[in-house]
């Protein structure tokens, strides 16, 4: 795949599609392809973050642990990002991220990602959407399986 083709790839996905064109092509340079086999880790709940993860091919989960088990809280295909968290707020990895299916990551480092939104005021908007968005699913999961608790269902 070229330069061309990877910086076209990440045009396609919501968080990057106010960048301009060469933001894209800068942040496709800096960028590592990866392959992950079934059931195999792209990272662990607790590691330290020094990458997001764009999804190219293939299928993931984010589980959290709860009680001494990983409960897939949801899977993820194409086109979607992982691992921005950490290195938004300088924390671990919230949740441990593992291959449904064979797939295929490009892994975009720290530095060219907070970069990209130092330079990218349009794309640090849709970043905090995306993350606004993210924790008002988090918080309703978390209210309804309060609520089973307190039911006893869980």
């Amino acid at each position: 795949m070229t330069l061309n083709d990877e910086a076209l790839l990440l045009k396609r996905i919501p968080l990057f599609s106010g960048a301009t064109p060469g933001a894209l092509k800068l942040l496709a340079f800096t960028s590592e392809r990866l392959s992950l086999g079934v059931g195999e880790a792209l990272f662990h709940h607790g590691d330290s973050g020094e990458a997001a993860y764009v999804i190219l091919t293939g299928r993931l989960e984010i589980l959290a642990e709860r009680t001494g088990k990983d409960v897939r809280l949801v899977e993820l295909g194409p086109n979607s990002l992982v691992g921005e968290i950490s290195i938004l707020c300088g924390v671990a990895r919230t949740a441990t991220v593992r291959a449904v299916t064979p797939s295929e990551v490009l892994r975009i480092g720290k530095d060219p990602f907070l970069k990209l939104l130092h330079d990218s005021p349009e794309m640090a908007e849709q970043v905090i959407r995306v993350l606004a968005d993210r924790l008002s699913k988090t918080t309703a999961e978390l209210t309804r399986l309060k609520a089973e608790q307190a039911l006893g269902r869980v």
